[in-house]
């Protein structure tokens, strides 16, 4: 058998459906392996949209998403998508060509020392130097990039090892036990829980799994803890129940903000420092307990009194039994904080008439239009904030967004990731005009691979967020602006159906129709960002000093 045939029935052992990508000439007896497989090869336009298609599948499924790249510029392209997944947590493998590496006619053309560049980016990078050892190499990279805390690995597939004859066996995958946390730290931290007056739950990414939600919720009601998430731990347990006082969208003066300075306690779970932090901790303040599946990366604003390392599901259900009922909290205080909040998401500006339509009204029609198990892909931008502030995810990982690398133009491929996973769900992409045009040729793709999916196109022709920055620092308008193209034509000529928002009222029936149609729609909505300095800097300062 020869290595390319070696490698795909090796993918296809660790279950491998899909393959995201751009091949070269370097990849071609890879390529003709695929072919003759159970793997679907999915086209994509640019190796970083393919990159972040494979990170989202793997973030969504828990398995290793997979995407394939040529040498050189196809390899570089990766890059940012690589640091996407690391950062992210979500298991994700590159698979790159390479020019011959026994004997080379064409010196140091479109060589890049791709595994050397990949190394502080990825869990694991390796160059195939023989292809008898394919199979211990795809089972070491799979095992890698789905054990907790899960990222990116990559292997180098050289043109001239490709066709080499093998003579070995596929190593079976397999799903290795979680370990469990120590008893003395359980019940260290099961005390500290019972001392505690006002404590606090937080829900991180880390706990954005389908083995976790169940443990949460039983956690959360057992002992009538209120919780807030971070923006990566949206929807673990749904935004509606009475004990979610919210996101923590900002690292300071938000509303939620309020109740995390009163906290005595936090019982931080699935969070670490990689995602932005959602507080921050000062010698001699609100103790926190950290639990997860790994230890806690100390920095100067996280250095948790007490950790519980282990199976974030049996750490619950055991701090669950060992607190019991043997709590005295006060949570008047909190139920205080969540009253103001949701009168905020409710009612502040969300029927505001105006048009440019202003975010706070934006967010309330997606959510109307959008059912309990639709999703919702983000780009990075101002309006990320406002989604992560007032939009309630009522299951889990129905909001993607990126809260650790925070890059721009994963919105789109995201939700055409999460389409193929979820294909009867509805998906929706929620881009800014500056991210959707760094990645808009797959466009094309989405709509080649007939995909039911609507993309929201915020439109404020600048770069929002940076303005925004700007204006709260004090600074001039400066070297934001830009021009953009006709949207609607824009997508029309790439086969996909366009429609352009016209006055406020009309959006939300437009988007309920897009929603359930066929086909790809591109709505091009105007919006205004003039709240954004008030609603969430200066307002926020102003609230917190009355609740």
């Amino acid at each position: 058998m020869k290595a390319s045939d070696l490698f795909v029935k090796a993918l296809e052992s660790e279950g491998v459906k899909h393959i995201f990508g751009v091949p070269g000439e370097e990849n071609l007896d890879f390529l003709e392996s695929v072919r003759n497989s159970s793997i679907e090869l999915v086209l994509t336009r640019h190796e970083q949209g393919a990159g972040f298609m494979a990170a989202t599948y793997g973030r969504l499924t828990g398995k290793t998403g997979v995407c394939l790249s040529t040498l050189g510029p196809g390899a570089t392209n990766f890059v940012t998508a690589a640091a996407y997944a690391q950062l992210g947590g979500m298991p994700m493998m590159m698979i790159t060509g390479q020019k011959p590496i026994k004997k080379s006619k064409q010196g140091r053309f479109q060589i890049v020392d791709v595994v050397e560049m990949m190394r502080p980016i990825t869990k694991f990078t390796k160059q195939i130097v023989n292809g008898n050892l394919i199979p211990t190499l795809v089972r070491e990279a799979f095992r890698l990039a789905e054990e907790e805390r899960p990222g990116a690995v990559h292997l180098e597939l050289p043109e001239d090892i490709a066709p080499e004859d093998t003579e070995t066996h596929i190593i079976k995958s397999s799903n290795p036990a979680r370990p469990t946390a120590n008893n003395e730290d359980l019940k260290r931290a099961a005390e500290v829980i019972k001392k505690a007056k006002m404590p606090l739950l937080l829900i991180g990414a880390g706990a954005n799994r389908k083995h976790c939600v169940e443990a949460l919720t039983n956690f959360v009601n057992t002992l009538g803890m209120p919780f807030f998430t971070t923006q990566m731990g949206k929807g673990v347990i749904d935004g509606r129940h009475e004990l979610c006082l919210g996101t923590a969208a900002l690292s300071d003066n938000d509303y939620i903000h309020c109740a995390i300075n009163r906290a005595d306690l936090i019982i931080n779970v699935g969070h670490d420092v990689v995602e932005k932090p959602p507080f921050f901790m000062h010698e001699g303040g609100t103790k926190v307990i950290h639990v997860n599946y790994f230890p806690a990366y100390i920095d100067e604003v996280y250095f948790p009194n007490v950790e519980v390392v282990g199976d974030i599901n049996d750490s619950l259900c055991n701090l669950a039994k060992l607190v019991g009922d043997h709590c005295n909290w006060d949570l008047s205080y909190f139920q205080r904080v969540k009253k103001e909040m949701d009168i905020h998401i409710n009612q502040d500006h969300a029927d505001d008439p105006r048009f440019p339509i202003i975010p706070q009204r934006l967010v309330r029609e997606v959510r109307k239009a959008v059912p309990d198990d639709g999703i919702i892909a983000l780009d990075n931008g101002i309006y990320k904030i406002w989604f992560a502030r007032n939009y309630r995810a009522h299951q889990p990982n129905t909001v993607l967004l990126d809260n650790a690398l925070a890059t721009m133009g994963a919105g789109l491929p995201s939700a055409m990731a999460a389409k193929m996973v979820h294909p009867h769900r509805k998906v929706v992409a929620i881009c800014g005009d500056g991210g959707f045009m760094m990645n808009v040729q797959e466009l094309e793709t989405a709509v080649r691979l007939k995909l039911d999916l609507v993309i929201l196109l915020l439109h404020d022709d600048a770069y929002g967020m940076i303005k925004w920055k700007q204006e709260a620092a004090g600074f001039k308008e400066y070297g934001l602006d830009f021009g953009n193209p006709d949207f609607v034509k824009l997508a029309e000529c790439h086969g996909a159906h366009g429609h352009l928002v016209e006055n406020t009222e009309g959006f939300g029936k437009l988007l309920k129709n897009c929603i359930n149609s066929k086909g790809v729609h591109l709505i091009d909505v105007p919006v205004d960002y003039s709240e954004n300095v008030k609603a969430l800097v200066t307002d926020l300062k102003e609230k917190a000093c009355v609740i």
